[in-house]
């Protein structure tokens, strides 16, 4: 929870600087991964879940909206399973399930989750996919998780309200001007497209990380009131019975008491 607090506004300005690129004069020749293809063939998914269940339906959540988003994508799509729940469920839909990261720290560092950043800007530059689309749960607070979906390549500037993706590109703050780069346009983009691009996804994965956690913690805390209920109703059926049995115990004691005076 802490380091996606501490990145978030982090990943909030370089998502806003890889935006503000996008809107440059002539972005399909800034960069590769700004390109915006005229043919669409294959699309790329990274799909992140959780490694252990007991999170209630946040798995499923995640796989379902996934395959609801995607359902009328017209190309065929290659997966990268980040869980392995998600992994598993995606296999057993017969999905095409390109690579899989499992076992991640529970406090990843970029360098950790680097590897699926890397691997899915080598499939877009390769012309394998066109598209490349994050799947996550958006963390907002402990009780709210929502999945989300982000194109990160080619990249596209949003507008619509969000926060990673709400950074104020609404026609107040749209912005005219265009960088000056130094020491030279190539070398700067080079450096930082991949890297924020990669970035995204370190981020996706701690809002993923964060919502686990609190999916966890709220099953987990309606899994003890529902066993603290029962407990009580069965402590509750255990007293009445308990009862009932002291109750016959004295009835025959009594009845054998009662038995015995008559006899005399």
């Amino acid at each position: 929870m802490a380091a996606l607090m501490q990145t978030r506004p982090y990943a909030t300005k370089a998502w806003q600087v890889l935006t503000h690129i996008a809107r440059q004069p002539g972005r399909d020749n800034l960069h590769p991964l700004l390109n915006q293809r005229q043919q669409i063939n294959a699309a790329l998914v990274i799909v992140i879940t959780s490694d252990r269940g007991l999170a209630g339906a946040y798995n499923t959540n995640i796989i379902r909206f996934t395959l609801q988003h995607f359902s009328q994508y017209p190309h065929p799509i290659r997966y990268i399973a980040v869980g392995r729940k998600g992994r598993d469920l995606l296999l057993r839909l017969r999905k095409n399930v390109i690579a899989e990261f499992s076992n991640l720290p529970a406090a990843p560092t970029f360098n950790d989750v680097s590897a699926i950043g890397k691997l899915a800007i080598d499939e877009f530059l390769s012309h394998r996919v066109d598209e490349v689309f994050l799947v996550y749960t958006d963390f907002v607070n402990m009780v709210r998780q929502i999945p989300a979906v982000k194109k990160i390549l080619p990249l596209e500037v949003q507008y619509e309200e969000g926060r990673v993706e709400s950074f104020e590109l609404n026609s107040r703050h749209r912005i005219e001007a265009t960088y000056i780069y130094e020491p030279d346009m190539n070398t700067i983009l080079d450096r930082i497209v991949p890297r924020f691009t990669a970035l995204q996804v370190y981020q996706a994965i701690l809002e993923a990380q964060a919502s686990e956690h609190a999916a966890r913690m709220v099953a987990m805390k309606n899994a003890t009131d529902a066993a603290t209920e029962l407990a009580a109703s069965l402590q509750l059926e255990y007293n009445k019975a308990r009862q009932q049995v002291i109750t016959n115990e004295m009835l025959d004691i009594a009845g054998g008491a009662e038995a015995l005076t008559s006899q005399r």
